[in-house]
């Protein structure tokens, strides 16, 4: 397991409003009575950008957001197991480029859905899937795999053999399929049955970090920096050094703050815009806090909230350009605020905040402050 790196201090942003970008609520929409617990916009197919999905009880929608600032229903899918309760939802798509739903939850069997014509596939685990052929590719667990539930994971923006992975045993993973990509390959020209194929077993992460001292329930990569999130009212911008030969021996660098008041209850997923500009998050109170994730130390964009919001939001999303924000509420609630003056997306996806390059340079030799 890696170890906390002390030799720097981390930078703790202001829970003062910047106020340097507004947004309004436009409208809302109720599903019902049930929790919702995830919502995601389409970041994979260009065409479909103003289209997002959301998960709660047995149900999985497909809506689309129009630019007066209405909610269109696309598709609504029921499970036909009324038992189901979906915690999350994302998006994939396949090898010609149509595009799926994904989502999973209480069951722990996974649904992909062809929003082309509406097939729900059934894949059962969190492992990884060919989802045009069904095949399970890999699997990462054992000796030094999660030791409780996985909540949430993210593959590397740059490098296609590496993601993150959190989870209920309080740690965060980097796992490498580099060593294994023959297997990848494979199964795109796997003809024979599904069940034949000679799925491998990944028992050990490059990296174990232990940021948090609780459930980690969200993280996400920033250039080589990842984000993550507990239940400690706060989210933490690290990174990791990796010792290819030797994991356990791999360090972690917290570096910044970000503030969440209010924020200690489990489950609770930011979510940043295509381009890793801004990041929004709820809280236990209804509201939103935005963070400029290009400053250094962290400002605080934002809070939004409106009279009727007061349940938990489980989830945000943000769209492309994070004009438009979204809120998965516990009341079943979808919450869409827009920005009153938007604005032109920084089209270079981030790396993190320039500062935080001139740390890494410096490997330790002079503090944050």
């Amino acid at each position: 397991m890696s170890k906390i790196f002390l030799g720097n201090e981390s930078l703790v942003g202001s829970s003062i409003p910047s106020n340097k970008k507004s947004y309004k609520m436009t409208n809302r929409i109720q599903e019902g009575k049930t929790p919702l617990y995830s919502v995601a916009f389409n970041f994979i197919d260009a065409r479909l950008f103003t289209c997002f999905a959301s998960a709660g009880g047995n149900g999985i929608n497909l809506y689309n957001c129009l630019e007066d600032g209405s909610i269109s229903l696309l598709h609504a899918f029921a499970d036909e197991d009324k038992e189901e309760s979906f915690y999350t939802v994302s998006w994939a798509c396949g090898v010609e480029g149509n595009p799926f739903v994904v989502a999973g939850g209480e069951k722990g069997i996974i649904r992909v859905i062809d929003v082309n014509n509406g097939k729900i596939h059934k894949d059962e685990s969190v492992r990884l899937w060919d989802v045009e052929t069904g095949i399970c590719i890999l699997i990462f667990a054992g000796a030094g795999g999660h030791r409780n539930e996985v909540i949430s994971v993210d593959f590397h923006p740059s490098d296609i053999h590496r993601f993150v992975s959190c989870g209920m045993d309080s740690t965060i993973k980097i796992w490498s399929m580099k060593e294994f990509w023959t297997y990848v390959e494979k199964s795109f020209t796997w003809k024979d049955d599904p069940s034949k194929f000679p799925t491998k077993f990944v028992q050990f992460p490059v990296l174990t970090a232990s940021v948090h001292s609780s459930f980690v329930d969200c993280n996400r990569w920033v250039g080589d920096f990842i984000l993550s999130k507990s239940v400690e009212n706060e989210i933490l911008l690290w990174e990791p050094h990796i010792k290819e030969n030797s994991p356990e021996e791999g360090t972690s660098d917290v570096l910044l703050r970000y503030p969440i008041p209010n924020c200690s209850h489990w489950f609770i997923k930011f979510s940043c815009d295509l381009f890793l500009n801004y990041l929004s998050i709820g809280n236990e109170e209804g509201k939103i806090y935005v963070w400029d994730l290009k400053s250094c130390p962290p400002v605080l964009v934002t809070v939004l909230s409106h009279k009727q919001s007061k349940s938990v939001i489980r989830q945000t999303a943000m769209s492309t350009d994070g004009n438009t924000i979204l809120a998965a509420s516990e009341d079943g609630t979808i919450w869409r605020w827009d920005a009153i003056n938007k604005e032109q997306a920084d089209t270079v996806v981030a790396q993190g905040p320039p500062i935080l390059h001139q740390y890494r340079k410096g490997k330790g030799k002079a503090k944050l402050k």
